[in-house]
């Protein structure tokens, strides 16, 4: 048997058992059509394969359960960890904190000042059951210690004898004052102090960090400062530079960002004072009496601010006045810049009527449906495409927005224009044909497969949720459908389905009408 020929039954298999042609539907049913044809594919093994790399236990549950596809695998161990105990995790957490505090009494104890003070305020962070922010926070502490840590003190030993970065002891031992010479040792100890120099210049100055580049580099720079006279060293050094400002001005522009907001509040704040000329006086001589009332000892550091702060006010309170005057003065611009911009939103309206998609439910608008069905009509005529027509309405709609309010209505369309693109294949058009009414193009379809559809999409709407402030709102829908190949123009198709529609209302609603 070829593969055509499998793809074929597979896809008759899916129209058989009533599912839609997704990824996870069509790999299952090709897989079996596979195997009866005696193929042997091998992304159909996978479950195979991935059950024999587990233990013997969980291979006899798999058996047991008749596991055959990876959705069923992926549920069943998703099952099985979900059963996992959760005082295991309460106690791996738990041996972990013991074992980070251990590490931290061991730093505490090591030839540096700046890590055991920082590995005890570590202990102290947690004792004190810290949150995830207080946690990142040491985290980063951590990160610009070794990224800063200056271990020079070994490198200028470098001249006197062997030097072991990883055991001060042997190091110290080691020593020999007779080996090197005076000027060797004055080209080792310059080394190491543009070293120094040229690690400290490469931490951000306004960034709260540094990135891998930079740290890696450092490092490289402080355990060995010889490097420096190396090939290639200044690229990579200029490279850090250009990361280290590239951070500072991503800092300075977080900053900027958010003294923008402030002002933006302020710029309002004044503006509407201004406008309202009678009282904006008294209003700021208030603001300068409530700036008046802080004292040196309530306000900590908010000193320098509350000085500008009440320079301002003083200033505002003798301009206010001549704002207002100046405003008047450009009330003839004002409204000139008034009515550009009621031409403005003239134009947007009719943008927005160009637009394709409906604002609300987000499917295709009525101007976009027509377009497509000018293409479809089009693919009908040359090679003899059938497609369906369905429309949708849906019951009692009126009565909903009566009761509820226009904005229930609103989130009930919303709602169920995503049912129908749930509902709907990839190679179908749906759209909101106007109103609460919808249209549906099912490509490559007769009135059959549009009443199957369409049956589905009902079903999907009697037995969905709708809720609108805690309140549950019942909602079924109507529906007409009507074939292409039945009719002579386009025209007569969408008339012939809106009679069907009628049809489904005319006889109780919450069915679908065809013929």
């Amino acid at each position: 048997m070829t593969i055509q020929r499998i793809i074929k039954q597979t896809i008759k298999r899916l129209e058989l058992e009533g599912k839609m042609l997704t990824p996870d539907f069509y790999a299952e049913a090709f897989c079996i059509e596979a195997k009866k044809a005696g193929m042997d594919v091998e992304d159909c093994n996978h479950v195979n394969k991935l059950t024999k790399t587990l233990n013997a236990e969980f291979q006899k549950e798999l058996t047991q359960y008749r596991i055959n596809s990876m959705n069923e695998l992926v549920r069943f161990l998703i099952s099985k960890l979900n059963r996992t105990k959760s005082t295991q995790c309460s106690e791996a957490l738990e041996a972990y904190s013991v074992f980070t505090k251990r590490i931290l009494q061991v730093i505490e104890v090591l030839h540096n000042q700046e890590a055991t003070a920082l590995a005890k305020k570590s202990i102290d962070l947690l004792n004190s059951s810290p949150n995830a922010a207080q946690v990142e926070q040491f985290r980063q502490l951590w990160v610009n210690f070794i990224t800063t840590y200056d271990d020079s003190f070994l490198t200028k030993l470098k001249t006197l004898g062997t030097v072991d970065s990883n055991n001060l002891k042997k190091t110290i031992e080691n020593l020999n004052l007779s080996i090197g010479t005076p000027k060797e040792s004055n080209k080792n100890l310059q080394l190491e102090r543009i070293s120094s120099l040229l690690v400290f210049s490469l931490v951000p100055s306004i960034a709260s960090s540094a990135n891998d580049t930079i740290a890696i580099l450092s490092e490289r720079i402080k355990n060995d400062p010889s490097i420096l006279e190396s090939e290639g060293i200044e690229s990579e050094i200029k490279a850090a530079i250009s990361y280290r400002i590239a951070l500072d001005k991503k800092s300075v522009q977080e900053m900027i960002q958010s003294l923008d907001g402030v002002l933006d509040k302020l710029s309002v704040r004044l503006i509407e004072m201004i406008e309202r000329s009678d009282n904006s006086t008294v209003e700021i001589q208030q603001i300068k009496k409530e700036l008046e009332s802080y004292n040196e000892e309530s306000s900590g550091n908010f000193n320098i601010a509350h000085k500008k702060l009440f320079t301002i006010a003083v200033a505002l309170e003798e301009n206010t006045q001549l704002l207002s005057k100046d405003l008047n003065t450009h009330k003839g611009a004002v409204n000139q810049l008034a009515k550009k911009i009621k031409i403005l939103e003239a134009e947007l309206k009719a943008v927005k009527k160009e637009s394709k998609e409906d604002f609300l439910t987000k499917l295709y608008n009525r101007r976009a449906l027509d377009e497509f069905l000018s293409i479809k009509e089009a693919e009908y005529e040359r090679y003899g495409h059938n497609y369906s027509i369905v429309l949708f309405d849906l019951d009692h709609f009126k009565a909903v927005n009566d009761t509820f309010g226009h904005d229930a209505g609103d989130a009930i369309l919303s709602a169920f224009a995503k049912i129908l693109k749930k509902e709907a294949r990839t190679v179908d058009i749906v759209g909101r044909y106007g109103g609460e009414e919808f249209l549906a193009i099912l490509s490559e379809t007769g009135t059959e497969g549009g009443v199957i559809f369409a049956q589905k999409v009902r079903k999907h709407v009697q037995t969905a949720r709708f809720m609108y402030k805690g309140e549950r709102i019942d909602i079924t829908l109507s529906a007409g459908v009507s074939e292409r190949s039945k009719h002579t123009s386009v025209k007569n198709v969408i008339n012939s389905a809106d009679e069907y529609l009628y049809k489904a209302k005319q006889d109780g609603r919450n069915q679908v009408a065809y013929k």
